[in-house]
């Protein structure tokens, strides 16, 4: 007697025809992000207000202050994009017949994509009332400044070592020395030192408004430079400690919200105990 086997076919399993991506679920993570974004950032900007003094003896210092600020930027971060990747997780469509590992990919992805969409959104804006207020700004400058100002251009420095006078004339107008000299240190700033020709026109003006010798008024023009540089290499510093500690929490923030929505896909499907 001979048994026949009967091979079944192998049966298929097709995947849903579904979208892997619940924008839906997506945008409302992404609000949810942004508003506690704008309340912890409000909230932030009370304590940094309530820690700050004019008076030297009272106050948090300006090394504690930014580091502190740093600090708080990633707890903002860290709390907004949580919660932004929970309810993106949690809200979002569920996938009947896709792998468990599928499924814990797509939660990562929704996360991301509700981090992403906030901070888009959170820079649109923030860039608008910016924008805003540089062309009030500017507008305002531009309504207030005078003819001669309106016409100076890039050719004023070197118009001003044409007619440069061979004795500084105390007679001037105060707005004029001020505009020429504003223009000769702005080469100063932009970074290397006066040319010798410069620095002896800038000691001899100093020298006539002020009536100090020749050698004190270079004295004064050194002391007040190397003011105006340290100013503006500590403004410098400012803005690429603020850079990077933006950048870590935008970092740490896009993790977080991956991590989050993990966490709310799994309670979604039931799946979350099996996950621990």
């Amino acid at each position: 007697m001979i048994d026949t086997v009967v091979v079944q076919p192998a049966v298929s399993v097709d995947e849903p025809q579904t979208s892997g991506v619940s924008w839906a679920a997506v945008a409302a993570g992404a609000v949810v992000s942004l508003a506690l974004t704008l309340v912890l950032i409000a909230f932030g900007t009370g304590l940094g207000l309530s820690v700050v003094s004019p008076w030297a003896s009272s106050g948090a210092s300006a090394t504690t202050f930014k580091i502190t600020t740093g600090i708080y930027l990633i707890v903002i971060a860290m709390i907004s994009s949580s919660l932004g990747g929970y309810i993106a997780g949690r809200l979002r469509s569920r996938w009947i017949g896709v792998h468990s590992d599928e499924v814990y990919f797509r939660d990562t992805a929704h996360g991301f994509l509700a981090w992403s969409f906030a901070t888009v959104l959170g820079a649109i804006l923030l860039a608008s009332p910016a924008t805003t207020l540089l062309s009030g700004a500017a507008s305002g400058v531009a309504a207030g400044a005078t003819a001669a100002a309106a016409q100076s251009g890039p050719s004023d420095g070197y118009l001003d070592s044409l007619l440069r006078p061979t004795t500084p004339s105390a007679d001037g107008t105060s707005a004029e020395a001020r505009g020429e000299l504003s223009r000769v240190m702005a080469a100063s700033f932009r970074g290397g030192e006066l040319k010798p020709a410069d620095r002896s026109y800038v000691n001899k003006v100093v020298a006539s408004r002020t009536g100090l010798s020749e050698a004190d008024a270079d004295k004064r023009v050194t002391e007040v430079s190397n003011d105006a540089k340290t100013a503006v290499d500590a403004a410098r510093k400012a803005a690429m400690q603020l850079a990077f500690w933006l950048t870590a929490s935008l970092l740490i923030g896009a993790f977080s919200a991956s991590l989050a929505a993990t966490e709310g896909g799994g309670l979604r499907d039931g799946t979350w105990k099996k996950r621990r």
